[in-house]
C-alpha cells in the first residue's frame, strides 16, 4: 500500500499519470530551513520527515503481506545559492521572478520512501534557463496569482513556460515530481533489504 506524503495537486497528477495506485495525506511538518543547511541537505530532510510524519500515523496499515510504502517529496528552487521557496506575497513573488529573470537556476527535489525497516532516499536537479523577463510582465504574472503557490513564484507547467527556453534534466521535477526517479525508488523500496536494527 503506498501513501503520497503530500497535498499538492501537481504530485498527486503526476503520479496518478503514471498509473501508481496511491492516497495522499499531508505531512504537517515543519518546513523551516536549519541554520546553514544546504539545499539538497534541506530537501532531502523534508522528504524524509514528511514520509516518516505519515508512514508513524498510519503504521497501523502495515501488513506482512501488503507492506505500507510512504513516499515523501520536497522541491526547491535555488539561486545564486538562495533557497527559494514559496513567496508569501506579491511583492516577494517579483523578487524572486527579478532574480531568476535571464540566468540559469536549479530545482532540486528530495525523495524518500519509509517502510517498516528501511528508508530509501534519492535527489533529482534540473538546471532551468529563464529569458529575460520585463517588469509589465511581471507585473501580470503576479495578477493573475499563478506565482504564489509556487516554489520560486513560477510554474513551468503554466504561463511561465513562455520563459524558459531550455532545460537540462528532468521537466517532471520541475513541476514537483522527477517520475522515472520516483518509480525506480518505488522498485527500490520493495526490493532492498531491511536495515539492521541495533
Amino acid at each position: 500500500m503506498l501513501i503520497l506524503a503530500s497535498a499538492s495537486p501537481r504530485r498527486h497528477e503526476l503520479l496518478s499519470q503514471a498509473g501508481v495506485t496511491f492516497t495522499a495525506v499531508a505531512a504537517g511538518i515543519n518546513e523551516d530551513l536549519l541554520p546553514n543547511e544546504a539545499a539538497s541537505a534541506y530537501v532531502q530532510r523534508l522528504a524524509e520527515e514528511k514520509a516518516q510524519a505519515v508512514w508513524n500515523t498510519h503504521r497501523a496499515a502495515d501488513r506482512p503481506d501488503e507492506p505500507l510504502l510512504v513516499l515523501g517529496a520536497d522541491t526547491c528552487v535555488v539561486c545564486d545559492g538562495h533557497i527559494l521557496g514559496k513567496p508569501a506575497d506579491a511583492t516577494e513573488a517579483r523578487r524572486m521572478l527579478e532574480l531568476l529573470s535571464g540566468r540559469t537556476h536549479a530545482v532540486l527535489t528530495g525523495l524518500a520512501i519509509v517502510t517498516k525497516g528501511k528508508i530509501v532516499r534519492d535527489l533529482e536537479i534540473t538546471q532551468v534557463t529563464f529569458n529575460c523577463i520585463d517588469d509589465a510582465e511581471i507585473a501580470r504574472y503576479i495578477v493573475s496569482g499563478e506565482p504564489l503557490d509556487k516554489a520560486g513564484a513560477y510554474a513551468i507547467q503554466g504561463y511561465a513556460a513562455r520563459w524558459i527556453p531550455r532545460i537540462e534534466g528532468c521537466y517532471f521535477n520541475v513541476v514537483g515530481l522527477p517520475i522515472a526517479r520516483t518509480i525506480a525508488l518505488l522498485a527500490e523500496a520493495q526490493i532492498a533489504p531491511a536495515a539492521d536494527k541495533f
